[in-house]
């Protein structure tokens, strides 16, 4: 609630109120406007001038949250609202997050420094919001949980490369001709399928959802190869190996000389 209540000051530095419909005398008055504001804790008080020509004093608070503590330079007749702002930098908590106690009772952040009689070298102790508190905590929960997440899917990753890199060497030895054993791919496509079941029972939501989408993909392009290299592999021919020996003519018979 604001007030302005008008009065006219004389040359020799005395007030006089007059009614508004008082008339104007012989002698000079000068006029101005004095606005008056009410506090929240009752108190009225003249507003403050935006443009102060005099600097205010600056303070030094000591500053206790929890088991730390903390000296911060500001003007009296700043806020507690700016106060916040620099306790911020100090604390890591937002403005919205921070509770201010001094002399027992909690400050709004219009409150100024020197109404609230906050003088140099005074304490004010700082809180964090229990509500804010909760949302951090929960925040930090749901971060874990997407960082588990991540975590699965780059794991089922690492397993799929290593068997695409399986399905590439078979793929080679069937396109040279060379035939492989059935069980070979049977396991393989298995191994894949083991992987498929994994990204399914991961729950995803956002980026993470991209890449297990990502990830099942390139199992299911895995599997339909090894399903078309199968058949490739049941067209070849097992090559017979024959082993070509070398035939060698029996040795000459040796006639021996006999001498009386």
């Amino acid at each position: 609630m604001e007030k302005i209540l008008r009065r006219k000051k004389s040359f020799n530095g005395k007030l006089s109120e007059s009614p508004a419909t008082t008339t104007s005398s012989s002698s000079t008055y000068n006029e101005e406007e004095i606005e008056w504001e009410m506090r929240p804790s009752g108190m009225l008080v003249q507003k403050r001038c935006e443009k102060s020509e005099v600097s205010a004093p600056s303070l030094r608070l000591r500053i206790a949250y929890g088991a730390f503590r903390y000296d911060i330079s500001i003007s009296s007749q700043a806020t507690f609202g700016e106060l916040k702002k620099l306790l911020s930098a100090e604390t890591g908590l937002q403005p919205g997050e921070q509770r201010l106690i001094f002399r027992g009772k909690e400050r709004e952040n219009g409150d100024y420094l020197d109404m609230c009689g906050v003088k140099d070298r005074s304490k004010v102790v700082l809180i964090e919001d229990p509500s804010s508190k909760e949302k951090r905590y929960i925040e930090m929960r749901r971060n874990a949980k997407i960082q588990s997440i991540h975590r699965a899917i780059s794991d089922v990753s690492l397993e799929v490369d290593k068997l695409a890199d399986q399905v590439s060497a078979i793929e080679k030895s069937i396109a040279n001709g060379t035939k492989v054993p059935e069980v070979q791919i049977t396991t393989l496509i298995e191994m894949l399928m083991r992987q498929a079941i994994k990204l399914d029972s991961i729950p995803t939501e956002g980026d993470a959802s991209v890449q297990k989408n990502l990830q099942g993909k390139r199992v299911q392009k895995c599997v339909e190869t090894l399903d078309v290299l199968k058949i490739k592999n049941a067209n070849i021919k097992p090559v017979v190996v024959t082993t070509k020996w070398e035939t060698f003519d029996p040795p000459a018979t040796t006639h021996w000389e006999f001498f009386d």
